[in-house]
């Protein structure tokens, strides 16, 4: 069995803009990303903060309202935790990498 070089093309500059084109449009940057998801955690507690207080002031008479938006927050705040956690792991696992 005969094995034959690979036969690689040349790449116009036309064809990566068509490439690259689809990809970008529409697309957040990683810091926008995160900007947009610590506000809806934000949200999220201060959402759980009002609805305590408008069950101590009587407002609400529901108590499992207060306890879902409570729950709500304490998940975001634990899951926005551990994927700090794990940026920071990797991020330090990329500084001690020799180069």
């Amino acid at each position: 069995m005969r094995i034959e070089a690979l036969k690689l093309a040349s790449v116009h500059s036309s064809m990566v803009e068509k490439i690259k084109t689809p990809i970008e449009e529409g697309k957040k940057n990683f810091g926008e990303f995160l900007t947009d998801a610590l506000g809806e955690v934000n949200s999220l507690q201060q959402n759980a903060t009002k609805a305590s207080f408008d069950l101590a002031a009587g407002k609400l008479q529901d108590i499992s309202q207060v306890t879902i938006a409570a729950e709500k927050a304490t998940i975001a705040m634990q899951l926005t935790m551990q994927v700090r956690n794990k940026v920071v792991d990797a991020y330090q696992e990329i500084m001690r990498m020799q180069v």
